[in-house]
């Protein structure tokens, strides 16, 4: 059993393990491995943090996004609504401004149907008048004629104007 190499490898071994015993290695390798584990948890404990707050980045850009699209929603509706408003007031100024031509023009021309009608009457008068006064002066003569030219002048002017 001493000549086979096995054994010697086993108490190779064992007198390697006393050495390390000896000058503390196991302490050293334990500590060794404490902090990795540690820095390991650390890593850990660091990257669930950045997760956390990953998500949490997540969940406030998805909210300014949902309100920033119902503001942008909202800002449609109102640019609609006002399209609209504006439309209809337009539409009512353009209505009021046909109104008023077509009463200005409706005047004008009542003005001008009065004053044809004034130049009308004011013609058969001048017309009435000098026929009266020729059909006068050929038929009545003197002083009387003169009277009844005066007064029936008088007369178609107060009946015609």
């Amino acid at each position: 059993m001493i000549q086979t190499p096995e054994f010697w490898v086993a108490v190779a071994f064992v007198i390697l393990m006393a050495v390390f015993a000896y000058f503390g290695v196991h302490t050293t390798v334990a500590k060794a491995l404490d902090r990795r584990s540690e820095r390991i948890q650390a890593e850990l404990n660091e990257a669930r943090q950045l997760k956390d707050e990953a998500a949490k980045l997540v969940a406030d850009y998805r909210a300014r996004r949902a309100s920033a699209e119902r503001e942008a929603e909202e800002i449609i509706t109102n640019a609609q609504a006002e399209a609209q408003r504006i439309a209809a007031e337009a539409k009512a100024k353009m209505e009021e401004f046909v109104e008023r031509r077509t009463k200005s023009a409706e005047n004008k021309i009542a003005q001008a149907e009065a004053q044809a009608l004034a130049d009308v009457r004011s013609a058969a008068a001048d017309a009435a008048v000098t026929a009266a006064a020729s059909i006068m002066s050929q038929s009545v003569k003197g002083q009387l004629a003169d009277d009844l030219l005066d007064k029936g002048i008088a007369e178609v002017r107060s009946k015609l104007n």
